[in-house]
């Protein structure tokens, strides 16, 4: 049996369906930080619906975590902005950090509703699947002031931060496929806020009235469950009442009737509504050249931003302050804060640098130090090999002088052995050995 092979069902595909996946576009982590109640972290698990794909959507924060170990890791993993929301004295908090070197906008959460909440304020339920956000969403930036010398310069750091956090628009090589949300960010000049709503885009066949789509699909979810599944025309006399009229008011013919046709655009949606598909989309009979009437339906989050302050560098490394909505200073008091915090930058930058030549000098005394226990045993293994080479010579020497000795001791061929000098002297040593005593035996303690 061959082995089996995992796919990888988790991930939502590659940078040829998803060009959000590609490089160069920012990637985002939305956390939350310090004490906050279970609605705060359910709008954190919204915001991140609203970032995908191009978010780590599986977070997982903990206790111990600071937001130094997000600052820290986010880098390395090729993320470019942070989104931490918090839970201060006042109202619910939100910071948009620009990594890794800053600018960070401190908003203040006004008001805030969730998805659920959305879905349980809509009159049409909509069940959301995970297909509407393998794509990226289309980004709106409503009634921000175009950018200009006399624009205040905290409205146009504000516009370009949101237009960073998600992917440029490309119409040409943009799928009309993938174009399946909106994100539209307002700014409110009156009440100074930012709005933010998240909308699915939705598609419908244009001149077919409603009640005769409601005829051939059926009657709705909520209609079906509570009178069956067919329609309930008891207060009709006529299935033309039904089809032709609106309820409450007469038609504009003399029979009180109105045709299809004008009841067509006012049911699907004005001429400004419909458009003719540049290309085939998702659904039933959407295909390219066939005229439909899109539409928007919010799905949630909703947000009412406070921008509250801009700050150069980011958490732990913070510059000087570009703008705050309660703090005015003086031209004084800003040009001595900015020294400030250029002496600061100016000791941090010192300190760095010694640190590192601390590095580099107790490296280099670390490999001196090798190196010279290296050599003292090089030393020790040459002082061993001159002893055991002066010993092989001394024992050569000696063997040399044993095979030159001539005397006495030395063997004679020619000398021969009696048989008699040999009987005697086996009987010698025959007297000589001494016979020896039997071997004992072993006690062995058996077990009775």
């Amino acid at each position: 049996m061959g082995r089996r092979r995992k796919h990888r069902t988790h991930l939502k595909g590659g940078v040829a369906s998803n060009p959000g996946s590609a490089e160069g576009v920012p990637k985002s982590f939305v956390i939350k930080h310090g004490q906050v109640g279970h609605s705060l972290s359910q709008l954190v698990r919204d915001v991140r619906k609203v970032m995908e794909p191009n978010t780590a959507s599986r977070l997982r924060e903990r206790a111990r975590n600071k937001l130094r170990d997000f600052l820290t890791m986010a880098p390395a993993l090729g993320v470019t902005h942070l989104l931490a929301f918090t839970l201060t004295d006042v109202a619910p908090s939100m910071r948009i950090v620009r990594l890794s070197a800053g600018p960070t906008l401190s908003f203040r959460v006004e008001r805030y509703s969730l998805m659920k909440d959305m879905i349980n304020a809509s009159r049409r339920a909509r069940s959301m699947s995970t297909v509407e956000y393998l794509s990226p969403p289309l980004l709106v930036l409503a009634s921000f002031p175009p950018p200009s010398p006399t624009t205040p310069p905290h409205l146009t750091l504000m516009m370009k931060t949101f237009q960073s956090m998600f992917p440029p628009l490309a119409p040409q090589a943009l799928s009309l496929s993938s174009a399946r949300r909106v994100v539209l960010v307002h700014y409110n000049a009156e009440r100074g806020t930012v709005d933010v709503r998240h909308y699915l885009i939705t598609v419908k066949p244009y001149g077919v009235s409603k009640r005769i789509r409601r005829v051939l699909e059926g009657a709705s979810a909520s209609a079906a469950h509570a009178h069956g599944a067919t329609l309930d025309l008891g207060n009709e006399k006529d299935v033309a009442d039904f089809l032709l009229r609106k309820r409450g008011e007469p038609g504009p013919s003399s029979d009180g009737y109105e045709s299809a046709a004008s009841s067509a655009s006012s049911v699907a949606g004005d001429d400004g509504d419909a458009i003719d598909l540049a290309d085939d989309y998702v659904g039933r009979n959407n295909k390219k050249g066939q005229k439909r009437a899109v539409k928007l339906d919010e799905i949630g989050p909703r947000l009412e931003l406070r921008l509250i302050k801009v700050v150069e560098g980011v958490p732990g490394k913070e510059g000087g302050v570009l703008y705050h909505e309660f703090v005015k200073k003086s031209k004084a008091e800003a040009k001595a804060q900015k020294a400030e915090h250029a002496a600061k930058e100016k000791l941090r930058k010192q300190r760095r640098e010694e640190q590192e030549r601390n590095v580099q000098r107790k490296q280099k005394d670390q490999e001196s130090k090798t190196k010279g226990k290296n050599a003292d045993g090089e030393e020790d293994e040459d002082e061993d090999t001159e002893e055991d080479e002066e010993m092989a010579s001394a024992g050569e020497e000696e063997y040399s002088d044993e095979e030159v000795d001539d005397g006495e001791g030395a063997w004679d061929e020619d000398e021969m052995i009696s048989e008699d000098e040999d009987s005697a002297g086996e009987e010698s040593e025959s007297e000589d050995e001494v016979p020896l005593p039997p071997p004992k035996k072993l006690k062995t303690k058996s077990k009775r």
